[in-house]
């Protein structure tokens, strides 16, 4: 198992739709040990395939939500159905986002409350999870890189040209930026 740099915003894998995974082999079986790792030293919560700089549709999550129960899982060539998001602004201390591929930063941002995951696991095997809340949003947020989306796509206006100057300012928003987990310190 290996620690892999994560693509930082800007880089092409980033922002293309990925492949589906054709087979699930010892090499998949690798890169899905390797996403886990990498996830777990971020630390992040969830963690797809492009954010490493691998084109594929699959995507690792891992979380323990409120009641104590552990999520942690591989989905592979996944499919989401998601609730309408809410209208409005969101709320800063409850919709709250950050991802490994714009690190350091957070923005409020509007998803969906409920989603029904869909895909396989590393044993071939297809499964369907049913989400709420936070479980729900680590899902959108993970399948939206699968599609080539970044959260900060998402963003309005305003913090848009947040995003705007921060990829100026820190020289992100153009291909080969990457970071290390455990060595470079984008996080804090």
């Amino acid at each position: 198992m290996a620690v892999l740099p994560i693509r930082i915003t800007g880089d092409p894998v980033l922002h293309s739709p990925a492949l589906p995974v054709e087979s699930i082999d010892d090499e998949l079986r690798a890169l899905v040990r390797d996403l886990f790792e990498t996830m777990d030293a971020a630390p992040g919560v969830g963690l797809a395939a492009p954010q490493v700089g691998v084109a594929l549709r699959l995507f690792t999550f891992g979380w323990v939500d409120e009641a104590g129960t552990r999520w942690r899982g591989v989905a592979i060539n996944p499919e989401l159905w998601i609730s309408p998001p809410p209208v409005g602004d969101p709320d800063p201390d409850e919709e709250s986002e950050g991802c490994l591929s714009f690190p350091g930063e957070r923005f409020g941002l509007r998803r969906a409350e409920r989603a029904i995951l869909r895909a396989t696991d590393l044993e071939g095997v297809r499964f369907e999870i049913e989400a709420e809340g936070w479980l729900a949003r680590i899902f959108q947020h993970e399948y939206d890189h699968l599609d080539g989306i970044l959260y900060t796509d998402r963003l309005g206006e305003r913090d848009q040209r947040i995003v705007t100057k921060i990829n100026r300012k820190l020289g992100w928003g153009q291909p080969g930026q990457q970071w290390m987990p455990g060595v470079d310190d984008l996080e804090g």
